[in-house]
């Protein structure tokens, strides 16, 4: 498949099967990453792969934190219990952190390069017929969350990552032309 066919053929996978998916599959998805380009050659990215518990850890600080729009104390806790579960239940999860950088330029440039390894190991998971779901928000700086991942203070989370074997693969999703994105300049 080309590279441009796999970039068309890439979705965001919700379910996954239950096949485990291997140390080695996961540092090859890894090694995918540091060989994203990378300005100065920093190397700011850190990987943290979670076992179940940490899974479940950082599940149930998502859950905590989606359970404060829930008025009644019960439901609250239910929404807090599936989403522990489901995330223990994930074939592997993987956070994509990068060092803090005092300077902002730089700062910016590390985090445009861990977002280009993320693209890089969601494209090879793709081809290496596993499914990923790329997650972000407000849990990356939640103290909950980065203490599951177990993220020291001087790096910040950019993504969480969900993989495994997909269960089904959404459809496409509609998308507009480049053409219709795009100024040339002369």
């Amino acid at each position: 498949m080309s590279v441009f066919d796999l970039i068309r053929a890439r979705r965001s996978v919700k379910r996954f099967t239950d096949e485990p998916v291997t140390r080695e599959d996961i540092q090859q998805l890894l090694e995918s990453v540091v060989h994203a380009p990378n300005h100065r050659m920093t190397e700011p990215w850190r990987f943290y792969v979670l076992g179940p518990e940490a899974r479940a850890a950082y599940g149930r600080a998502l859950g905590l934190r989606k359970a404060k729009r829930v008025e009644d104390p019960a439901a609250a806790e239910e929404v807090v219990r599936k989403v522990e579960e489901r995330n223990r239940a994930l074939p592997a999860m993987i956070a994509v952190a990068i060092v803090r950088n005092e300077n902002p330029e730089i700062h910016l440039e590390d985090f445009a390069a861990a977002w280009m390894g993320v693209q890089n190991l969601s494209l090879l998971a793709h081809e290496m017929g596993l499914g990923t779901h790329i997650k972000t928000g407000a849990i990356m700086d939640d103290p909950n969350g980065r203490a599951a991942v177990g993220v020291p203070e001087e790096e910040r989370i950019v993504a969480v990552l969900e993989v495994g074997r997909p269960a089904e693969l959404p459809d496409p999703k509609p998308r507009r032309p480049a053409s219709e994105w795009t100024t040339w300049v002369p």
